[in-house]
């Protein structure tokens, strides 16, 4: 008997006729509408690119913008040509900010916002001008690991190097080009927790549930000292002080723990700096950025904002009614690689490197001439919020959706999105800008536990509970690649900044790297 396919649900019925209504409204773009002024301007310092220019309604698409303007930049070599991602931003009490998604008509002209007779202002930001491929396969699997691995992280220089943490109580550093491992960080006594690279990839981070943190040497696999002491509970989380904010080439980390408090380590005299205390939960998570201020999340619900010169509290954002996991914020790529970008080309002087690594940071986080660093926080009321944290203690958005607690938050590179990975099996995707809800990526059988960029923000990995990883489209929010191999549930994956390779590592004891 033939088996019969049951009807569609009601959620299939109304995606369906979306698809169908967009792709109507894709094909029909009346001919009769004449032209349309457009004007550029620079979203990061506001200015403006050429004068205005009238476009075809017709031709005023995306990719026929990002030719003209290029033309106006004097761009004419093909090499030399620049994508770009074009928004307007809207008169008015909201000052409301709209993606052109495909076109000038179906995002402004058609929904009233504009007629043809006014000047359209349009603000343009750079994408990558690389392109980072979808990983496709798994180049290696290499045991090693006694116990689950619990956190990876590749260094900010290459994709050759990841660090692994593990229930086994070691740290492993890969050599992923030949898949075999380089060295074994033995000394903490119980579960690694965290593990984390310094920004110039010399050193390497590890957190424990021994309530220790460890500083190793990143080439040779030693340890640096003994541990930094002093925490009475275990480690949850790693942060490094930013390479342009650092004191002559003396590192400082911040580590949150179970202990209700965040500890600042000089890693050169190996003494703790000072201590955050105000949190009445155990610190989940904590995050150092690039204007000097340390962010730090409890499970008391709220998240603190410190002076990272003297440890004072700045301000308590109060908006979760549960408690807090996770935080990102928009800046988290530029300050993780700080002097490192994808032309591998590195300073040779120390001062160089400051000055690269701080004009990095300044480029990414200026918007009209202001240095702008978000956060957006996820918690297990099943809500995130988007904060602004310079100018206000209210958060810009509350992200609703998930359906159960959400586990990890990031931003993307260029800041224009934010993922979230929830145990309702799904990763959704957010506008970077207003927190917005752009779309569910739905294919995951469990509990999502994290999601990671491409560097040129393209694509998104996740790791699930249901043994799987899974590559994303960001801009279609469609699948792009489904990779099976681990044998049990992935905790932890990490996208290498020169967008080369990914790794994985889980209940399975066994690392993956995976490459396109």
């Amino acid at each position: 008997m033939a088996t019969l396919l049951p009807p569609p649900s009601k959620r299939q019925k109304t995606d369906i006729a979306e698809k169908a209504r967009q792709q109507q409204e894709i094909q029909g773009i009346p001919d009769d509408l004449g032209s349309v002024r457009v004007q550029f301007f620079d979203q990061a310092t506001g200015s403006a690119t050429g004068p205005a220019v009238s476009v075809p309604v017709a031709d005023a698409n995306v990719k026929n913008l990002e030719t003209l303007l290029n033309t106006l930049q004097g761009n004419e070599d093909d090499d030399e040509r620049v994508p770009y991602r074009f928004t307007y931003q809207s008169e008015g009490q909201d000052g409301q900010t709209i993606d052109i998604l495909a076109d000038v008509y179906h995002s402004l002209l058609k929904p009233g916002l504009k007629t043809t007779e006014d000047t359209v202002h349009l603000y343009y930001t750079p994408q990558a001008v690389f392109r980072v491929k979808a990983v496709s396969r798994c180049s290696a699997s290499i045991a090693g690991h006694g116990e689950s691995i619990l956190a990876t992280s590749f260094s900010p220089v290459s994709s050759s190097t990841m660090v692994s943490g593990s229930g086994d109580s070691t740290a492993r550093i890969w050599d992923c080009d030949t898949g075999t491992p380089k060295a074994t960080l033995k000394g903490h006594t119980s579960w690694v927790l965290a593990v984390s690279y310094s920004p110039n990839g010399a050193l390497i981070a590890t957190g424990s549930m021994d309530n220790s943190v460890r500083i190793w040497d990143a080439k040779k696999g030693t340890a640096l000292g003994g541990p930094l002491k002093g925490h009475s509970k275990w480690i949850t989380n790693l942060a490094w002080e930013p390479y342009h904010l650092q004191q002559s080439g003396s590192p400082r980390l911040a580590s949150a723990s179970k202990d209700s408090t965040v500890r600042i380590w000089d890693v050169v005299t190996r003494r703790m700096d000072m201590s955050l205390t105000g949190h009445k939960g155990s610190v989940t998570c904590v995050r150092w950025g690039g204007t000097g201020k340390i962010y730090t999340a409890s499970h008391d619900k709220t998240i603190k904002v410190w002076n990272a010169t003297n440890g004072t509290l700045i301000q308590t954002l109060s908006a979760h009614a549960h408690r807090v996991n996770h935080l990102a914020l928009s800046t988290d790529f530029v300050l993780r690689t700080a002097y490192h970008d994808h032309t591998g080309k590195v300073p040779k002087e120390d001062a160089e490197k400051v000055t690269t690594a701080r004009k990095r940071f300044e480029q990414a986080a200026t918007v009209n001439n202001k240095i702008v660093e978000k956060l957006v926080s996820a918690s297990d009321d099943f809500t995130m919020y988007l904060w602004d944290p310079e100018s206000s203690t209210k958060p810009v958005a509350r992200l609703l959706g998930h359906q159960k607690e959400v586990n990890h938050v990031t931003f993307s590179p260029d800041m224009a999105y934010i993922a979230s990975a929830g145990f309702d099996n799904h990763v959704k995707l957010w506008n970077g800008r207003d927190g917005k809800f752009i779309t569910t990526l739905r294919g995951h059988v469990g509990a999502v536990y994290q999601c990671c960029f491409s560097a040129d923000s393209r694509l998104l990995v996740s790791s699930s509970k249901d043994t799987t990883l899974k590559v994303w489209n960001v801009r279609t929010g469609k699948l792009a690649m489904d990779l099976p191999g681990h044998r049990d549930e992935v905790f932890a994956v990490d996208w290498s900044p020169d967008g080369q390779k990914v790794g994985s590592g889980g209940k399975d004891k066994a690392i993956r790297i995976w490459r396109n």
